[in-house]
């Protein structure tokens, strides 16, 4: 009975390392693999693409933003150098009085 047990389980064995996989199903499991690797690789590829995409469009708004206010500042510079500066009091009183001894004088 031994025998004939120990013969039933080497032949169970044998047939369910048989049953395995086949060399062609093999190869199309590491096929797939491989596609799943490149896909994965391309999406990350082209999400960093897209991040340096976004990037230096920010950039370019932000140097165009930098060059409005650049001008702009200088444009209110060169105006406040045309613009005559306000007179101060001293100077305000300090006219009056050149007006009344000029007026004097004539």
């Amino acid at each position: 009975m031994k025998k004939l047990l120990s013969l039933v389980l080497v032949a169970g064995m044998v047939t369910l390392i048989s049953c395995g996989p086949s060399a062609e199903e093999k190869a199309a499991m590491e096929k797939a693999k491989q596609d799943s690797i490149a896909a994965v690789e391309k999406a990350k590829q082209d999400s960093m693409d897209m991040v340096n995409k976004a990037a230096m469009d920010k950039a370019k708004a932000d140097s165009a933003a930098n060059a409005q206010m650049e001008k702009a500042r200088t444009d209110s510079m060169q105006a406040a150098a045309k613009k005559k500066p306000a007179k101060t009091k001293a100077q305000k009183k300090n006219d009056d009085v050149q007006k009344v001894l000029n007026s004097r004088g004539k």
